[in-house]
């Protein structure tokens, strides 16, 4: 076995893709076999919108500008997707970023139902240092993006 054959054989088992069919030594088997998270089958469920007064809409230009440095734009494309599908009342698989969501207020999730908020806050002082010193400046000047 030549020296790429076995850096190609290490490397597809050091990785946290799911395995594609090869089978490693049994030593080796047990923590490289684990799925990553997205690969599971989430739970659907369809969320409910929770009445909440805030300043944007979920859709607004200002939570996609001001929300995603501090949450990721993983956590905004979530909170856009419950959103949506409280709004239409249409089912979705659990997202992955809800325990974020629900940390920062935007979902509350109890054992029966998940609410979503569709008015979106401004972006609290405490929150603001996470933003670029730029886009600091900016909200800080009255950033309202149109």
């Amino acid at each position: 076995m030549t020296i790429y054959a076995i850096s190609a054989t290490l490397g597809s088992l050091t990785d946290d893709r799911p395995p594609i069919g090869a089978v490693p030594s049994p030593g080796v088997a047990e923590p490289y076999l684990r799925l990553r998270r997205t690969a599971y089958v989430r739970p659907r469920f369809v969320p409910v919108v929770w009445d909440v007064p805030g300043d944007y809409p979920a859709a607004h230009p200002y939570v996609r500008r001001y929300w995603i440095p501090i949450l990721g734009p993983g956590a905004v494309a979530d909170l856009l997707r419950l959103a949506t599908a409280a709004q239409r009342g249409r089912s979705l698989p659990r997202p992955v970023h809800l325990e974020e969501l629900a940390r920062v207020g935007f979902v509350r999730e109890t054992a029966s139902v998940v609410l979503v908020r569709t008015s979106i806050p401004a972006v609290p002082a405490r929150l603001r240092r996470r933003l670029p010193p730029r886009v600091q400046r900016e909200l800080n000047a009255g950033g309202d993006v149109r």
